[in-house]
């Protein structure tokens, strides 16, 4: 069964509120003092707490709940075939008497029950839609943070704080990349707050609190330990979540995850589960991401990134291989955008990224996220290996504009070995495949099943522009470039193609 991310904001908590919880996290506390007690050098660096009541006491008024309301949730338009909507009073459980046993059994059944257009989050149909999360006071003046996702498409926001008084929010703004939102209440009187801590300092094993608002029950704290750091679970192009086992489910969404000494060092924000429901593994921003963010909603309601202009790719085996690379560290340039900072600069296709403002290259991501801290205007020193040399080259960052896509993500070009038809690019090719009026090399026009060209991923209308560091004009450049691969005794040889979706290095065995 396929698991899934969930990003643990709650529309509605009535019947969850009694469900079970999905484990004693107790015994995981008993056992990990267990271990600690058969190391003492381990338990002189790092003692268990004898309690976190202290803590939990201090930052709990800090801690709020978010209610973001949106109008009417859209009609469905279902088909004959789909299951009926089980809403309240509906389905097998409607002659059970109207009691909190008869909604929650509804609700399992409706979580339980996917429907088309219906995340496990979704309003009833027609009734107005309202999500509850988290949150967390970070200026006594009323300024709060949360997660975008909870505030997303609200119409009102409210805050409810820890005395359970409701203030309308206003919305600062939001940051989709990096899932983060700023709101402003106007309290009568200064609210307790919390400050930022620094996440780089944190490490796995240490213990934290989180503090939130699960299945609408405000001032919940939960402790666990760090599990993991740097994971990137494809929330988004900046993605470096800190993993945790304290229990975090729908409705933590934006609350604060604590270290021990009283900071902020993480944004609770998603979790993974197959049921919607706590399992152990939860993931939160980490603090030296979020806080930049905030202070640039709060300076200028936006947050501005710097941009390079390339397409990368994860250095592969077979790519490092065709390439004579021993080391697979660093991103590789798979396309670079016209007139960008990063042709300014003379970054090629085919460079390997491997230094970026004195900071080593380890993969793509990593080079996403330098280029996205980088001040717009600065001129960066940067390195990369050309042909088997070092490089140096220096680059003027420009802004990341709305309409101009992220730095490319990672992508996986598929396992290689033949088997295509080419072609020039002719003007009844680029009508016949949509190409564009200015593409050149040699179109793919036809890829035998299960060949070599078909596992790399190659399809007709794919333009191939480069084969190992020679240009494309037409299929005799490729043949060509081929030959002169197997008279080097080389196995494999890298071919960029294009196609909508941009541009891609594939790794080609050279055969016999």
């Amino acid at each position: 069964m396929p698991s899934a991310y969930t990003m643990p904001s709650r529309s509605s908590a009535r019947a969850a509120a009694l469900a079970p919880p999905a484990h004693v996290h107790a015994v995981g506390l008993a056992l990990s003092a267990c271990l600690l007690l058969s190391h003492p050098a381990a338990a002189q660096q790092r003692e268990v707490p004898p309690t976190f009541a202290e803590l939990a006491t201090a930052k709990l008024p800090a801690v709020v709940t978010i209610i973001a309301s949106s109008g009417a949730s859209p009609v469905r338009q279902m088909a004959q075939s789909e299951q009926p909507d089980i809403g309240p009073g509906m389905g097998p459980f409607s002659t059970l008497p109207d009691s909190p046993l008869r909604d929650f059994l509804e609700d399992l059944m409706r979580r339980q029950t996917p429907q088309r257009g219906e995340g496990p989050d979704a309003a009833p149909r027609g009734r107005p839609a309202r999500a509850l999360g988290s949150g967390f006071v970070i200026d006594p003046n009323g300024y709060v943070v949360t997660n975008n996702h909870v505030v997303e498409n609200a119409d009102t926001v409210e805050v409810t704080l820890s005395d359970k008084q409701t203030l309308p929010a206003k919305i600062v703004g939001t940051d989709q990349k990096t899932d983060l939102a700023l709101l402003k209440v106007d309290p009568k009187q200064p609210l307790p707050s919390v400050q930022w801590g620094d996440s780089d300092r944190s490490r796995i094993g240490d213990w934290v609190l989180a503090i939130g608002n699960p299945f609408g029950l405000g001032g919940t704290v939960t402790a666990g330990i760090i599990s993991a750091r740097g994971r990137d679970i494809g929330a988004g192009p900046y993605d470096d979540f800190l993993q945790t086992d304290a229990a975090i489910n729908q409705g933590n969404s934006g609350g604060p995850m604590f270290s021990l000494q009283g900071e902020v060092i993480g944004v609770n924000t998603a979790i993974f589960s197959q049921s919607g429901g706590n399992v152990g593994i939860g993931f939160a921003i980490p603090s030296d991401l979020a806080k930049p963010v905030i202070a640039a909603l709060r300076d200028k309601g936006r947050v501005t990134r710097g941009y390079l202009g390339v397409m990368i790719q994860p250095v592969e085996p077979d790519v490092a291989d065709a390439l004579g690379l021993k080391d697979r560290s660093g991103a590789l340039v798979a396309d670079v955008s016209k007139d960008s900072p990063a042709a300014q600069a003379g970054i090629q296709p085919g460079d390997v990224v491997t230094e970026y403002a004195g900071k080593p290259v380890t993969e793509p991501h990593a080079l996403t996220g330098m280029v996205a801290q980088t001040k717009p205007g600065d001129t960066v020193p940067i390195a990369v290996l050309r042909d088997g040399r070092a490089i140096p080259l220096n680059v003027h960052v420009l802004e990341l504009q709305p309409t101009r896509q992220a730095e490319a993500q990672p992508r996986n070009p598929g396992e290689g070995k033949l088997g295509l038809a080419l072609a020039p690019v002719t003007p009844e090719r680029r009508k016949e495949f949509g190409l564009d009026p200015d593409a050149k090399g040699a179109v793919v026009v036809d890829v035998a099943p299960n060949s070599p060209a078909a596992r790399v991923g190659l399809q007709p209308g794919d333009v191939i522009t480069r084969v190992g560091p020679a240009p494309v004009t037409g299929p005799a450049d490729v043949a060509k470039a081929m030959e002169e691969a197997r008279n080097a005794n080389k196995d494999h040889v890298l071919v960029l193609r294009r196609r909508e979706d941009g541009a891609l290095f594939v790794s080609l065995p050279v055969g016999n």
